[in-house]
């Protein structure tokens, strides 16, 4: 398998303002090295808000076509979540929009009770893992990186994957969630978080990092805005996997509503 070259962009996002946000990421992205896979901040076009009714999107708004000609210019993948209206039901929906504009997309499925996120977004049901030269990833959303059952290896994925607003107050609780998930998963663990303030006045630390299969910190970006660039090596998998079989210990399990 080929390494697989990654861009995790960590940035302060502009409040409720979603053509700051993607003008703001325009300028971020300028320039950035050759990569297969560019990924966002959960909610990169508005910060973690409860009020969709004002800042939906809808699945051919400006934001999907922003991303579209993102991953275009670029040549790469591109993914993030935005704030999704369907059928009169709002999602925190994640799009893993391809070059040829062609995505997938996954809902959040643990929505954060604290913030009643639960109580104006519509909860998603299906897993999403996702092919990119060869690699397996399963791209998840913030809050559930507090649920193991949901983000266990059953599918044998290589990358698991975070987007998130995780305020500064609980950055243990990120930093190490996202080095257990590594470790029970034997897979890569990338997290992408935001830095400064937001509009309900919460701060946010970044710690936006690279985590190998064995749980090692690889790389790591702390309170500013910047893009890390990483190369992941497959063999790196393999070893793991070869030397220490505790995958083919798992449980089999399906979750029952």
């Amino acid at each position: 398998m080929n390494p697989l070259k990654i861009s995790l962009v960590q940035t302060e996002l502009n409040w409720e303002d979603p053509t700051a946000n993607r003008e703001m990421l325009d300028a971020m992205l300028e320039g950035i090295e050759a990569t297969d896979l560019v990924v966002l901040p959960e909610m990169f076009t508005t910060g973690f808000s409860m009020q969709p009714e004002r800042l939906f999107e809808k699945m051919n708004g400006d934001s999907m076509e922003w991303m579209r000609k993102k991953a275009a210019q670029l040549n790469t993948v591109i993914t993030g979540s935005l704030i999704i209206e369907e059928e009169g039901k709002y999602f925190n929906r994640l799009i893993w929009m391809r070059p040829d504009g062609t995505y997938e997309q996954y809902d959040k499925r643990h929505l954060f009770s604290l913030a009643k996120e639960d109580l104006v977004f519509k909860r998603g049901e299906q897993k999403l893992i996702v092919d990119l030269k060869g690699w397996k990833i399963c791209p998840l959303i913030c809050y559930d990186l507090r649920f193991p059952v949901w983000s266990r290896n059953i599918e044998d994925y290589d990358i698991l994957l975070y987007i998130a607003n995780f305020p500064a107050k609980r950055r243990y609780a990120w930093r190490h969630l996202l080095r257990a998930r590594a470790i029970e998963n034997q897979c890569y663990v990338l997290g992408v978080n935001i830095v400064g303030k937001d509009g309900n006045d919460l701060e946010y630390s970044g710690d936006s990092c690279v985590i190998d299969p064995w749980g090692k910190l690889q790389k790591e970006i702390t309170d500013k805005a910047d893009i890390i660039q990483t190369e992941l090596k497959y063999d790196t998998i393999e070893n793991i996997r070869k030397n220490l079989q505790f995958l083919k210990d798992r449980d089999h399990f399906e979750i029952i509503e």
